[in-house]
């Protein structure tokens, strides 16, 4: 079965994240717009880090709005596809071990690497990494798998007719690590446990919150325009609504995503 990196590899080395965000379901475009939402908070003509960045969809965007971006990962298949546009640099590596100087970025982003290290040390070691390399004032923007979703998914999977085993440890520890085909599963966050997890790595100003709409149903749902536009605008108004109240942090638990956003 090989090691959990090598499940990673092969499962990343299919190419389909683009196609996850933009094709797929309705779930994954209101994830795209809600991320490159977020990037509005990227300040003009930045240097950008993307980290686990795959095959460019997000470093892609970010370099036609007149960023300078640099995108790593630890598949080496889809660098070849990110390298072929020509407009951001793309490398081979490994976020734990960042092959860049300190204070080298403006802003970094982190979509992916912390759903696949389980352990905590390799989480806080890659957080610590991507502080180390942002200049004073950078911003970060790191994605997590939000464990209760991951929960809601698998129950309702099995027509609600049974919660294994398997699925209460997830929702305990939140680790998962599937030994066969398909994805390869690694760690599944709360909310709280982001931010802890950032502010044990040094960051501030630091906020949590739902990265796309707090419902599975639109997973399953082909991508067609008038639920995305209805379903973002309703994201968006919820987002303004529950935006500065206690709850809103907790909310984000139900989504299949969960975006943190912190200061160096």
């Amino acid at each position: 079965m090989g090691s959990h990196e090598d499940r990673i590899n092969a499962y990343y080395s299919e190419g389909n994240e683009a196609t996850r965000l933009t094709e797929q379901s309705v779930g994954g475009v209101l994830e795209l717009r809600a991320a490159r939402r977020s990037f509005s908070l990227i300040k003009p003509a930045s240097r950008v880090l993307d980290i686990g960045g795959a095959t460019g969809i997000h470093a892609s965007w970010l370099a036609e709005q007149g960023h300078d971006v640099t995108l790593i990962d630890p598949v080496a298949s889809q660098i070849e596809i990110a390298q072929s546009y020509g407009t951001f640099r793309a490398l081979v590596g490994d976020a734990r071990e960042l092959p860049f100087d300190t204070e080298t970025f403006d802003a970094v982003i982190m979509f992916g690497p912390l759903y696949h290290l389980a352990d905590s040390r390799d989480r806080l070691l890659a957080l610590s990494e991507a502080k180390r390399v942002l200049r004073p004032g950078g911003l970060i923007f790191v994605a997590a798998l939000s464990r209760l979703s991951a929960f809601s998914n698998n129950v309702l999977e099995s027509g609600g007719q049974s919660i294994s085993t398997d699925d209460v440890e997830v929702l305990h520890t939140g680790n998962w690590v599937n030994d066969g085909p398909g994805f390869p599963g690694g760690h599944f966050h709360t909310a709280a446990e982001l931010r802890h997890e950032l502010e044990n790595s040094g960051f501030s100003n630091i906020t949590i919150r739902s990265l796309d709409f707090p419902s599975l149903v639109f997973e399953s749902l082909k991508p067609r325009q008038d639920l995305i536009d209805s379903a973002d605008f309703l994201l968006q108004n919820l987002e303004k609504i529950f935006a500065g109240l206690p709850i809103a942090e907790s909310l984000a638990n139900l989504s299949p995503h969960i975006l943190g956003i912190g200061q160096k």
